[in-house]
């Protein structure tokens, strides 16, 4: 963590004694991700999985933030009979299916532009609803399977590059959970940068946001990327991302993740956020505003079963535990290191048995 941060950090903690919820806009945005209306349609996305990038007559642009993506297109009886729709972030063996998820669903065939784009022509129903679904094939297995855990870039995006390299070679890794700290201050000209970068990846990356995400006063993220709380099930593994980026969780969160934990009770739930309520040192202003707060999160966590708990925001690696729950800090993504710890640049491999709900974590170092 840089100096910048360190101020940033006491700014916000200032914000947060004037204003109890310095995150509540944030979270309210959360409500209205994956979903848009016009006179020529509605679209919903489910759980707000996705962002909505482009909405116009027979067209529909979507950014994915999960491996499956279940969508409502809404049209009026004068619309247009085929909508072109792009779905991009999407894990690379996706595929793409008509018809509400539980019944009967007929495949459609798509373009791959990229490995993880889809891109195809959608016949709709006009004057009704027309369901889609976006799934890789093995979305219900129960097989162990491997994803990346990553955060904080930061200014370090000219050299992006290396670490996409390298996360490329792990070619098990199904996607990326980025923890956030995507860009250096959050503006849509790097956030876009950032996405630009992607193209060099043969995995999706799903995210939350970091505090360099809120240099900018609308804070774009959401619409570029979408929700910075959500939770989503792939291969009967609950993935949970919190917005934690204020050094502070907004109460309509801690209701949203209620509920997942009590969906997830029977199985294995993963949560990821960027400042850790607590980290393991002590000495740097690297966790919550609170320790009140952060003792409540922790006993939310550890009374809901969580199964692994995955941070950013210190640039350096380390694991220990929290409320008795596995946890590891990761912020090696490129951002300016911690002195003399000698980590550097790395991103860890997690292996997930969903059986078992045990997890293998493996640094590897770009660097």
């Amino acid at each position: 963590m840089n100096p910048r941060t360190s101020i940033a950090l006491f700014a916000l903690a200032l914000t947060g004694t004037a204003c109890l919820r310095v995150s509540e806009e944030r979270a309210r945005r959360d409500l209205e991700i994956g979903r848009a209306q016009a006179s020529f349609g509605a679209v919903a996305v489910e759980d707000g999985l996705a962002a909505i990038r482009r909405f116009e007559p027979g067209v529909l642009e979507l950014w994915a933030n999960a491996p499956v993506l279940r969508v409502r297109l809404t049209t009026p009886p004068e619309s247009d009979a085929t909508w072109s729709v792009h779905v991009r972030n999407v894990v690379t063996d996706a595929e793409v299916f008509v018809g509400e998820a539980g019944e009967e669903q007929r495949p459609l065939a798509a373009d791959a532009p990229r490995a993880t784009e889809r891109r195809f022509d959608l016949a709709v129903e006009a004057g009704g609803v027309t369901h889609l679904e976006v799934r890789p094939p093995d979305a219900d297995s129960r097989e162990p399977f491997d994803f990346i855990a990553l955060a904080d870039v930061q200014e370090a995006i000219d050299r992006v590059g290396d670490v996409f390299a390298r996360m490329n070679a792990e070619s098990s890794a199904r996607f990326a959970m980025f923890s956030g700290d995507i860009t250096s201050r959050g503006s849509t000209d790097e956030l876009l940068r950032f996405q630009n970068e992607m193209r060099a990846l043969d995995m999706p990356i799903f995210t939350t946001l970091g505090n360099h995400e809120l240099g900018e006063e609308d804070v774009p993220y959401h619409s570029i990327f979408g929700r910075g709380s959500q939770s989503f099930v792939y291969r009967h593994v609950r993935f949970t991302f919190l917005d934690s980026a204020s050094a502070t969780v907004d109460p309509l969160v801690y209701d949203w993740l209620r509920e997942w934990i009590e969906a997830a009770r029977n199985g294995t739930h993963l949560v990821f956020m960027h400042v850790p309520p607590r980290e393991p040192i002590g000495l740097r202003n690297g966790a919550f505003s609170s320790r009140a707060e952060a003792a409540k999160l922790l006993r939310i966590l550890g009374a809901g079963g969580v199964d692994g708990t995955f941070y950013g925001h210190v640039h350096s690696f380390y694991a220990f535990e929290n409320a008795g729950i596995p946890a590891y800090i990761s912020g090696g993504g490129g951002a300016i290191p911690e002195r003399f710890d000698g980590i550097g640049r790395h991103f860890l491999l997690v292996r997930v048995d969903p059986e078992t709900s045990e997890t293998n974590v493996r640094v590897v170092r770009v660097d």
